[in-house]
């Protein structure tokens, strides 16, 4: 195979990783607590633009106010360390629910940990008033229930890989054992409000256009290179 139509497949596989990438973001631009991929790229040996990794943006999203007192936005760094069935955790993703066993859990049934617990679920009862103070104190009729657990890794892009759309779980196990959110300096809990997605829906659109074209312009080569390499050999069968 000829130096083009090595280039032109090589890109044509770094813009699909990217397309995928791209088409992935925006399906959950409108999805709570959810971290947009990104990625970055190197140059081997014969000079090709190939995706080396992609990487997770972890910067905060707008906060939006619902009024749910089961919906609380986590303003500043840190996760919500979970109970899951394969171990702790962790999601940025803060539209809760009170279970029918009357824990508080995320929509997929992972429970919220107890600071105060050693991570068991916080009981809550379903028919009176909650509310989350900013430090993650839980409480119903001025008792105190619990307080929620806060997981404030030093380097995330380090440390945690996603499960699914808004969920984490640890790379290893040097991960820092989880803080309580009262120690945390510049994170608060803020109840009846929600993380919204952090994908740049306009941005994302405009860069997924520009793959496309990028995609459809190496196609070209490709059709091109094939039609040269085939004339060639026509030329070199014919008779002089």
């Amino acid at each position: 195979m000829d130096q083009l139509l090595i280039t032109a497949a090589s890109g044509m596989k770094a813009r699909l990783d990217s397309l995928d990438m791209l088409a992935n973001n925006m399906a959950n631009s409108g999805t709570t607590g959810f971290k947009t991929d990104r990625e970055f790229y190197n140059l081997y040996e014969q000079s090709l633009p190939m995706v080396e990794r992609q990487y997770t943006d972890y910067s905060q999203g707008q906060l939006l106010t619902t009024g749910n007192s089961l919906n609380v936005a986590l303003n500043g760094k840190g996760f919500f360390a979970l109970n899951a069935p394969s171990g702790i955790v962790y999601t940025r993703a803060g539209d809760f629910r009170v279970s029918t066993a009357n824990q508080l859990e995320t929509k997929d049934g992972y429970t919220l940990r107890n600071v105060i617990d050693n991570g068991k679920p916080i009981e809550v009862d379903p028919k009176q008033a909650i509310d989350i103070a900013k430090d993650g104190t839980v409480r119903q009729g001025g008792q105190d229930l619990g307080q929620i657990e806060i997981a404030q890794p030093a380097s995330p892009s380090d440390t945690l890989k996603k499960l699914g759309s808004t969920y984490f779980a640890l790379i290893d196990k040097n991960f820092p054992a989880p803080v309580t959110p009262y120690s945390l300096k510049d994170t608060e809990l803020l109840q009846g409000q929600v993380e919204m997605s952090n994908v740049a829906a306009g941005d994302s659109a405009v860069k997924l256009i520009s793959v496309m074209r990028q995609f459809e312009m190496m196609q070209k080569a490709i059709t091109l290179g094939t039609e040269m390499n085939k004339q060639v050999l026509t030329d070199v069968a014919r008779p002089s």
